[in-house]
């Protein structure tokens, strides 16, 4: 029996996954591979890895026997029903004590299930969310591991070896139990959702408002760049407006406008209901994207429906300041929606998530990566039960110096009819949050007066609950459930 030499396995050899598997053997680790399609195995092994220290195997017991214990095995295959077929094959050949890590962009609650069914087997489950794309999964993603603890010695070395580095820290931590690693994640693209939108949103505003050429676009984003808009996303959007197709126009204006999804942004909005957190400008990220995808009824309806009467010019420079303001106040907005989803994600399922951990780690390496981050973290350092990034002293002078462009530009938007949906969705969130009396109690009447649900009363204790007889009729009955 030929001696195991590999210290980890990898299945599924699409981009991500060959892009892991090079990086590991630049840092020393000798990798196994398995791809269900055998001919993209050989031409892996055969070109990019051909130089490396890379096993090539032919199927799933092969690249088992490759492995020094207790072995590790990384599924870089679709989220969902593949991933599961690939464990079930694999349980038989594995011991206890042996790993098996998940790094797509499988949902939380599968990789809570798995940590489960996997340990009644006595082999550890890591749900680990890798975020930065091709380019960071070949010379540094964002990692963000989570399942069973008793694992996170064994893999920890590899993990860290790989991923990026600020200040010469691994963007990547043990983030807790179940599907955490995974739920931060979805977190992660949820957020990016939101802020690509922003910046989509500020680009058709200085086009549309300001009648920018793109070359002006450009140079207005790598401005922003170099301050505190500093990012990853404001970077690439710079050089987008810059690129010009074959002919010297600007490619950007002839991608259809219609934007995709792979569904993570949606799993994010759909546990913010879940949890009863009001991810409002998040959400209204991902609708952007739903309502994009209307293309033919959107250009039907542009000849049908009126727009905003003709508004007066911009000045220049004073808009483009007000627009900075706008987008960086909505980026805060952002971030502390969903911060404040994995802080009741947390309290939910008792994962005791360190939030200012959470923002180091995405410092590099991931899409959403950007310099605002560290502000993140040095809040979590100032007050590590802060209930909301709004509050912290740093982002409450911050955004206090930034609504006022941040109204004018909303304002001015809804004046000229340029949909702002995130923008301003996150102006209604940051005012409906400093709002210390919102009209909600006449919801509350209107739910006690058509069903007797009760409500709570201003000069009475909380928790006491109260039922009025409005008509005369309804008697003194109330709903059980409030």
């Amino acid at each position: 029996m030929n001696e195991a030499i590999a210290d980890i396995g990898l299945v599924g050899l699409a981009v991500m996954g060959q892009n892991l598997v090079m990086n590991m053997a630049d840092h020393g680790y000798t990798v196994a591979v398995y791809n269900r399609t055998t001919a993209r195995t050989t031409e892996f092994k055969d070109g990019p890895a051909a130089e490396m220290s890379v096993i090539a195997t032919a199927d799933l017991h092969g690249l088992v026997a490759q492995l020094k214990r207790p072995r590790r095995v990384m599924l870089m295959v679709q989220a969902g029903a593949p991933v599961d077929a690939v464990i079930r094959e694999l349980v038989p050949l594995l011991e206890p004590g042996d790993i098996i890590i998940d790094g797509g962009n499988s949902h939380y609650a599968d990789s809570d299930r798995r940590v489960e069914e996997l340990q009644e087997h006595g082999i550890h489950f890591i749900g680990a969310g890798i975020s930065g794309g091709e380019e960071g999964a070949r010379h540094g993603p964002s990692i963000m591991p989570g399942g069973s603890a008793g694992a996170w010695p064994d893999v920890r070395p590899i993990f860290e070896a790989i991923a990026a580095k600020v200040d010469g820290v691994p963007c990547c931590s043990w983030l807790g139990s179940g599907g955490s690693g995974h739920f931060v994640k979805m977190v992660h693209n949820g957020i990016e959702y939101a802020d690509m939108q922003l910046i989509a949103e500020s680009y058709d505003l200085m086009r549309r408002v300001l009648e920018l050429d793109h070359d002006a676009m450009s140079s207005v984003f790598s401005t922003w760049n170099s301050g505190r808009l500093e990012s990853y996303l404001i970077e690439i959007t710079r050089d987008i407006m810059a690129y010009r197709d074959d002919d010297g126009e600007p490619i950007v204006e002839r991608i259809l406008d219609s934007a995709g999804q792979k569904g993570t942004g949606k799993w994010t909005v759909v546990n913010a209901l879940e949890l009863g957190t009001p991810l409002s400008l998040i959400g209204e990220a991902v609708f952007a994207r739903f309502l994009s995808a209307l293309k033919e009824e959107r250009v039907q309806a542009s000849r049908l429906l009126p727009g905003a009467p003709e508004q007066n010019e911009a000045d220049r420079d004073e808009y483009l300041v007000s627009l900075e303001q706008a987008l960086y106040g909505a980026k805060v907005t952002t971030y502390a929606q969903g911060f404040m989803l994995m802080q009741q994600a947390s309290a939910e399922f008792r994962w005791d998530l360190n939030l200012g951990a959470i923002a180091l780690l995405w410092r590099g390496g991931c899409i959403i990566r950007s310099a605002f981050l560290n502000d993140i973290a040095a809040a979590y350092v100032r007050d590590p039960g802060l209930a909301n990034l709004l509050i912290d002293s740093y982002f409450r002078a911050e955004i206090t110096g930034a609504q006022a462009g941040w109204r004018k530009v909303v304002a001015d938007a809804m004046l000229r009819g340029v949909p702002v949906p995130a923008m301003a969705s996150g102006l209604t969130f940051f005012d409906g949050y400093r709002t210390e009396n919102l009209p909600a109690n006449l919801i509350q009447a209107q739910r006690d007066y058509f069903g007797a649900h009760t409500f709570e009363r201003t000069d009475r204790a909380r928790g006491e609950y109260f039922h009025v007889n409005w008509t005369g009729r309804g008697g003194d009955v109330s709903s059980t459930v409030y």
